[in-house]
């Protein structure tokens, strides 16, 4: 099995790699540019006109991967859905917001991530007939199916915007997104029983991630745009779900926590405040960014935050697989 995951890392690294210039020279002739927001850094103004829209191309490499060497077994339907039809939404998010400087509006979006997060979360319980959540060290808490799918369906669109809310700087939310599939592909390998087409789901996630980073990595020739951001994080709740560490999920992707709750904790404040901030900009990278840090230096701390938390996260799921034993 680990020589598949090995092959399947590397035949989708090797695929991004190269269709990614074709694909940004084809997203600069349709003007696939990126609109920066005038409110946000001003250094940021740099990256006008950067191609976007590049989170199209490494879901279909992994979708088309994936259903060429492997089967389309019912578990794993879930995070295929998951990654086809969110980033179609982030697609035409994409498409709207190049064309016009406008995207789909919030309530829009949200309503069309929950439909598909109920629909994923209910094939998932549907499939594998989950009747609790694992907690760390106390093992399965029993939960009725119609409180799970609303749990679950809470998990993947927090997760998908979380996700999105930390794609604000080179190569922060594609080093993050790594890091945090190699730990649910180590989990899905330990699990009991094993889950072997999650672990390969992640490893092909993990190779186009690593392309990407070879595009995206400062300073970026090429965006994931929401297409990639919203739908990767879907798909990392997702297989959490199916592996049964949602409850791990929130440690091992710690970096897009922060990030939320800085962004919520800013726009609460604010509020309450009548206009005074806790944050120089939210979410915080921005906040480092005005601070003086240099974004190199930014992401590589917070992809440093993210190991670590990954590796707390693993942790905790050995430490809890042994200790219900």
């Amino acid at each position: 099995m680990t020589l598949e995951l090995i092959q399947g890392l590397l035949l989708a690294f090797a695929l991004v790699v190269i269709l990614m210039p074709p694909y940004i020279r084809l997203a600069r002739h349709f003007g696939m540019a990126k609109q920066i927001r005038t409110e946000g850094p001003q250094g940021h103004m740099v990256k006008w006109g950067t191609p976007t829209m590049g989170g199209l191309l490494l879901i279909v490499v992994v979708l088309g991967i994936y259903l060429l060497l492997r089967p389309l077994q019912g578990g794993i339907i879930a995070p295929l859905a998951t990654l086809a039809l969110v980033g179609l939404l982030g697609a035409v998010d994409d498409w709207l917001n190049a064309k016009t400087g406008e995207g789909i509006s919030a309530k829009q979006k949200l309503l069309w991530q929950t439909v598909v997060a109920v629909f994923v979360a209910w094939q998932i319980q549907n499939t594998y007939a989950i009747t609790g959540i694992r907690v760390p060290f106390i093992g399965e808490v029993a939960v009725e199916p119609w409180l799970y799918v609303p749990f679950a369906a809470f998990a993947i669109v927090a997760a998908s915007n979380a996700v999105n809310i930390t794609d604000g700087l080179d190569g922060l939310a594609g080093g993050t997104l790594a890091f945090a599939f190699v730990c649910f592909m180590i989990i899905a390998l330990l699990n009991v029983p094993a889950q072997p087409n999650i672990a390969f789901l992640s490893a092909l996630i993990i190779g186009v991630m690593l392309g990407y980073l070879w595009f995206n990595a400062h300073p970026a020739q090429v965006f994931m745009g929401d297409s990639g951001s919203l739908a990767f994080g879907a798909a990392l709740a997702v297989i959490a779900l199916i592996t049964g560490q949602i409850l791990v999920l929130p440690l091992i992707g710690l970096v897009f926590v922060i990030e939320t709750m800085s962004d919520i904790i800013q726009i609460g404040y604010f509020k309450l405040s009548h206009g005074k901030r806790v944050f120089k900009m939210a979410p915080l990278h921005h906040h480092f960014e005005l601070s003086g840090w240099d974004e190199v230096k930014i992401t590589l701390r917070f992809w440093i935050v993210g190991i670590l938390a990954g590796l707390l996260g693993v942790t905790l799921f050995m430490a809890s697989i042994n200790a219900v034993a």
